[in-house]
């Protein structure tokens, strides 16, 4: 070996997480900027999560996600690397097999990442490796975004408006067009992650609905400006309605960044609806920064006061709701929408997530925990901020007085019944007038819509108006206990 070449710096490994894209990703430019050798790796860590490794569907996307993202590095002429393990160890065997001179990645929120991240950063730095983080998951990060008195921002509307101030204008960086590749060095197959399901292949459904991948995020953000975002303001909130953007799963996954979303929609459009839209994006980053500055808010109430609410031991009605078997449609119809497509529209969410907390009385962090396992948007700032947003236990939280009725909500937001009868095809024959409702129904009715309650449909578990007394009455209570 010449003296050059063993005084030449190694090559830089780019570490993927939740950035699986090649466009606007500030660690792969960095890497492309050094000049070197670029290694890309992505780490299968089950046990660094703890509690909260990725369920079911994220597992599903994952693995589409990563045969996309290898397939667009194959064309810049560098292979994906994929290793299982504890992070922290991988990258230091990484290191030491290819004497690499840079570790680059892009940051994640999660309690648990900046734990790991921060040991991984010291590590590498006292072994001499030069390493970086960049932000490359949200338009601002959590720590520039403050009070005049200095604290972090508990309520939205001033939370955004103080982050608006702050957006980087910069246009999002471009996707390299080659890297310089390292030799070959021994990965995983990514089959053998096993991260599909087979037997039973209950993720079938999700390719009718999900293109995972960056080209596919790319597809759905133009589909969307292109042809929903002029009604997305009055048409967001109705399920039966295909006006959303669909793109929580591609954001959170980081096939596209919130900076290409946020510049695509200003050159689409302004007003309303495009203002509508970028708020929602600001609802993403505000749940980032409760996660960032209240790392317990996954696992307890925000407002301590709730600590001593009497949550309701209801395994009949928790299998009820998870089911989609409620006798409310629009709770079924949410709750099966979530089982096939993984996913449910943002409005029945919040009709869900009601229903369990209120109605059953269910400790919210169980409807978390099941929308962290069924979701392929299973983002936990963003499900732990809304679980608890519903609740009204957390920070700006809807009060927990507002109880959505089941019955109002469908009429309001499905009021041809079109989605109940999407996702609920028991009742497809059932009159708009009994659709969200099927109890209130003559039996002639029922019967001439092939319907028998408490067969082919359930009965409602539980009778609305009690349900809200009953939750009600409890809230009083830890009132007055305070």
């Amino acid at each position: 070996m010449s003296p050059s070449a063993s005084t030449s710096p190694g090559p830089v490994i780019v570490w993927f997480r939740q950035d699986l894209r090649l466009c606007d990703n500030p660690a792969l430019h960095q890497a492309v900027d050094s000049g070197q050798p670029v290694i890309p790796v992505f780490i299968l860590d089950d046990d660094t999560p703890g509690r909260w490794r990725w369920g079911g569907a994220s597992r599903w996307w994952l693995h589409h996600s990563l045969t996309a993202l290898a397939a667009s590095l194959e064309t810049c002429g560098v292979h994906l690397v994929l290793r299982s393990g504890r992070s922290d160890t991988v990258i230091a065997e990484l290191v030491e097999e290819t004497g690499a001179s840079a570790v680059f990645w892009n940051r994640c929120y999660e309690p648990f990442a900046r734990t790991r991240d921060e040991a991984i950063k010291s590590a590498l730095k006292d072994k001499g490796v030069d390493v970086a983080s960049f932000n490359g998951a949200l338009l601002a990060e959590p720590w520039t975004i403050r009070t005049r008195a200095g604290d972090p921002y508990r309520v939205f509307t001033p939370f955004w408006r103080a982050e608006r101030e702050v957006i980087d204008p910069a246009d999002p960086l471009p996707a390299p067009k080659s890297l310089k590749p390292w030799k070959s060095i021994a990965s995983d197959d990514l089959a053998d992650w096993a991260l599909t399901p087979s037997r039973p292949d209950w993720a079938n459904g999700f390719t009718q609905v999900w293109t995972p991948g960056e080209s596919g995020a790319r597809a759905r953000l133009a589909s969307f400006l292109d042809e929903r975002l002029a009604s997305y303001a009055d048409g967001r909130d109705r399920p039966d309605r295909d006006d959303t953007s669909g793109l929580s799963p591609h954001l959170h996954w980081g096939e596209v960044s919130p900076r290409q979303v946020w510049h695509a929609t200003r050159r689409a459009a302004e007003g309303r609806n495009a203002d509508k839209f970028l708020s929602e994006v600001g609802w993403r980053e505000f749940s980032y920064n409760l996660l960032f500055h209240f790392p317990h808010f996954p696992d307890r109430n925000y407002q301590d006061r709730f600590d001593a609410f009497p949550w309701a031991d209801n395994e009949a009605g928790f299998s009820a709701w998870t089911r989609g078997m409620t006798g409310y449609p629009i709770v079924d119809a949410g709750m099966r929408q979530l089982w096939q497509t993984g996913s449910m529209h943002n409005r029945v969410r919040m009709i869900t997530a009601s229903f369990l907390i209120k109605d059953l009385m269910i400790d919210w962090r169980r409807g978390q925990d099941w929308f962290w396992d069924t979701l392929v948007d299973a983002d936990l700032a963003n499900n732990s901020a809304s679980w608890q947003w519903v609740a009204g236990s957390g920070a700006d939280a809807a009060p927990y007085f507002r109880i959505f009725n089941p019955v109002t909500q469908g009429e309001k937001f499905d009021p041809d019944g079109k989605y109940v009868k999407r996702f609920v095809p028991e009742l497809a024959k059932l009159p708009v007038k009994y659709i969200h409702a099927p109890w209130t129904a003559p039996e002639s009715v029922l019967a001439q819509a092939g319907i028998r309650l408490g067969t082919t449909y359930p009965e409602p578990i539980i009778d609305h108006s009690e349900a809200r007394d009953r939750a009600l009455a409890a809230f009083k209570g830890l009132k007055e206990a305070a």
